[in-house]
């Protein structure tokens, strides 16, 4: 019978403590705060991308990135000598109907004199007549003669009624003219300055997406102005977290471009609609002290805070097991209750004191 090296013995014995072994920790009194997780990008405040309201060639370019402009400044030119011409002909045009105007005014004039005449005639006829009713009663006129008092009385009325219809069409016929006219110019106006893209306000242009000489469309982006050194925090959310988020909460965020640090923000926007493409809601934040440097379309990573528990019982995440049970002595799990959490700690509300001891679980 072969016997066992007793040196074997004790190393096995060594190994097989050291392998059911396990490092226990007590639980902390804290802080814990519930946050929700966004992701998102900085814009500038006020960003928006510039677009043509007309087709064509872009002639000049009169802006360089980076630099600031005003509201109402010339950004890009774009070929419009075809609208030139067509302005040039409308401004013809209301310059005749002005000529004609003269013209229209003075049949106005002679039509009101007509109209002042047929009146008078209407009421010397109508003063006739109504005598001679009174005196064809009395048989003092013959029929005929009292019947042609009332076809003349008949006949002014009609002509006083033709008179004003005239001159009340001459009077829209002349308003009309000059309206139309005049609108024409205006609009071949209006157009002829779409040619030229001006900025809707002021700010700093931070990118120019075209060339001299390129087909414009109404749907070509031109540039990216913002205000100058006034940045906004544009983040999603997902749809389960939306209900719990609200104006004025604090955001803490972090960005690749600046490694290691974080900064607070503040919700002060949320559009009340989901994406139904990303199924995540758009809130909008600002920095309370923003980076030395920020840059629009940099990307961000945020926690917006819940809201925060202080001096509570709380273990590491890692420690709870099934979210219910966290292991104690002789490889026993006991239930516990929990309660706010983030990405480290959890808090625990009922199962387990301060004192006592806790293992992480094996993987």
């Amino acid at each position: 019978m072969k016997r066992v090296n007793p040196f074997f013995l004790s190393i096995l014995f060594l190994l097989f403590s050291c392998s059911n072994s396990k490092e226990g920790i007590k639980p902390t009194i804290g802080d814990v705060t519930e946050s929700v997780y966004a992701s998102g990008i900085i814009r500038a405040d006020n960003q928006y991308t510039v677009f043509s309201t007309v087709n064509g060639i872009l002639q000049n370019i009169k802006v360089t990135v980076g630099q600031k402009v005003n509201k109402g400044q010339l950004l890009f030119e774009l070929e419009s000598e075809k609208a030139a011409l067509n302005t040039d002909n409308a401004r013809l045009a209301f310059q005749l109907s002005e000529q004609n105007s003269s013209y229209i005014r003075d049949k106005i004039a002679e039509m009101e004199m007509k109209v002042q005449s047929a009146k008078q005639k209407l009421q010397l006829d109508e003063s006739i007549y109504n005598r001679n009713k009174k005196i064809r009663a009395l048989e003092g006129i013959s029929e005929i003669d009292f019947e042609g008092l009332e076809l003349a009385f008949k006949s002014s009325k009609l002509n006083y009624e033709s008179t004003q219809k005239q001159l009340t069409q001459l009077k829209t016929q002349l308003l009309n003219d000059q309206n139309r006219n005049r609108n024409i110019l205006k609009y071949n106006q209006k157009s002829q300055n779409d040619y030229g893209i001006v900025s809707a306000f002021s700010g700093q242009l931070f990118d120019v997406f075209v060339k001299e000489g390129s087909l414009i469309t109404t749907q070509t982006p031109l540039a990216i102005i913002g205000k100058e050194n006034s940045f906004v925090l544009e983040l999603e959310v997902d749809e389960n977290d939306m209900v719990r988020v609200q104006l004025d909460q604090k955001v803490l965020v972090t960005m690749d471009s600046y490694i290691g640090e974080v900064y607070e923000a503040i919700v002060d926007k949320i559009y009340p609609i989901m994406d139904e493409r990303s199924r995540t809601f758009k809130i909008e934040a600002h920095f309370l002290k923003p980076p030395k440097k920020l840059y629009p379309n940099l990307t961000v990573e945020a926690n917006i805070v819940i809201q925060t528990k202080k001096h509570t019982i709380t273990i590491p995440k890692s420690y709870l097991i099934d979210n219910e049970y966290v292991m104690v002595k002789d490889n026993q799990k006991r239930k516990v209750k929990i309660g706010l959490s983030d990405y480290q700690k959890v808090e625990i509300l009922e199962g387990l004191n301060k004192d006592e001891i806790i293992y992480k679980p094996q993987e």
